[in-house]
């Protein structure tokens, strides 16, 4: 049994040793596969890499089985870090790219996966679309175009697709909603017969959904780009909005309503416009994506690295705290996992950060510990 033992330790210590002294062993990136927990009680570490060496990742997703999805910007979707599909046609440029991606309510049974992309038209002309695609045997397919031609540009593409919960304030919901910029025309934020500077709410199959505003499939508008989606548990949709000269935005989203972009920006008012409920003033939180976990809404900063926390009561935001200020850069995804944790990506190459070892990254976080 000794020497048993002693064949172990000594095989432990010749790979290590093999990897130290051999340069490209010790070059090598190490992708560390997502590990779920078995439970929601599980007393996790405050902060844990679960998946590195990824290049821009911009929206993540748990499949029923507890691994994840994640779409990288360049038009890979990746499997618990290992890619498995290439979405033909993705143009990255600036912003745009492969952005949003989101599962079907009834996924369990018709494994249907929802990704939003930038590509462009005759080599010249610039769009977004959302697509629906099937996943099977560990790879995406079939793709679906569901909706068309929404205005792209380098920059203000929005790209948020996200399922409402099975009821809304009380009426039955489980739509897809969808943010859009402006494609830097600010002007087409106004229109409400163009997509873009909205948020979308549609059916499963793309179609205008019941009780829309305009009978088309704008929800609301007056929109710069926003880009995080999320609901309390009183139904309520809030979103996150990139601002101009730092007036980032939270947003209490109602039907048909105007949120004034680009007449109105900051504390100002108007007729038939509405106000952020809070925005961020003199600083610059660069807001992506944000999930609520009880009565804070959670939300990433780019500019800002930071990951936030919008205490809320009675529809208002009453505190802004702050967590890990510069420590992993750029922040962009957040989603609650089901073991209850967060999960957030870096955006650290995506042309405006500064890379470190090991970036891009997916953070697990344990937000009873914040």
């Amino acid at each position: 049994m000794k020497k048993i033992i002693v064949l172990i330790i000594l095989f432990i210590v010749f790979i290590y040793s093999a990897r130290y002294f051999n340069p490209k062993l010790k070059d090598t990136p190490i992708q560390l596969n997502v590990i779920q927990p078995k439970t929601t009680n599980i007393q996790a570490p405050p902060v844990a890499i679960v998946a590195q060496d990824l290049d821009t990742p911009w929206s993540i997703a748990f499949i029923p089985d507890g691994r994840m999805l994640a779409t990288e910007r360049k038009g890979t979707v990746r499997l618990d870090g290992q890619p498995i599909s290439d979405i033909k046609g993705v143009l990255e440029i600036g912003e745009g790219g492969l952005l949003g991606l989101t599962l079907h309510p009834d996924f369990a049974n018709n494994h249907y996966v929802y990704v939003y992309y930038t590509y462009t038209q005759n080599g010249d002309n610039t769009f977004n679309r959302v697509s629906r695609m099937s996943y099977e045997n560990n790879t995406l397919s079939n793709e679906v175009v569901l909706i068309d031609a929404i205005p792209g540009a380098s920059n203000h593409n929005g790209g948020r697709i996200k399922f409402g919960p099975a009821s809304t304030r009380g009426e039955p919901d489980n739509l897809l909603y969808i943010t859009t910029g402006d494609a830097q025309e600010p002007s087409q934020s106004q229109n409400i017969n163009s997509l873009a500077g909205k948020i979308l709410r549609v059916n499963d199959d793309g179609t205008v959904a019941f009780g829309n505003p305009f009978n088309n499939l704008v929800y609301s508008y007056g929109h710069r780009n926003p880009q995080g989606l999320a609901w309390d548990s009183q139904g309520n949709l809030w979103a996150t909005e990139h601002g101009q000269s730092g007036l980032d935005e939270i947003n209490l989203i109602e039907s048909g309503n105007n949120y004034g972009w680009p007449d109105i920006e900051g504390n100002k008012t108007a007729p038939d416009m509405v106000t952020p409920v809070v925005n961020s003033g003199n600083t610059t939180w660069a807001p992506a994506d944000a999930v609520f976990v009880g009565s804070s809404l959670f939300f990433t900063g780019l500019r800002g690295t930071t990951l936030y926390e919008a205490v809320i009561e009675n529809r208002q935001v009453v505190e802004i705290k702050e967590h890990f200020n510069g420590q992993f850069g750029r922040l962009r995804e957040i989603v609650l996992g089901p073991d209850n944790l967060l999960y957030v990506t870096t955006s650290n190459k995506d042309g405006r950060g500064m890379p470190k070892e090991g970036d891009d990254k997916i953070i697990r976080i344990n937000p009873s510990l914040l």
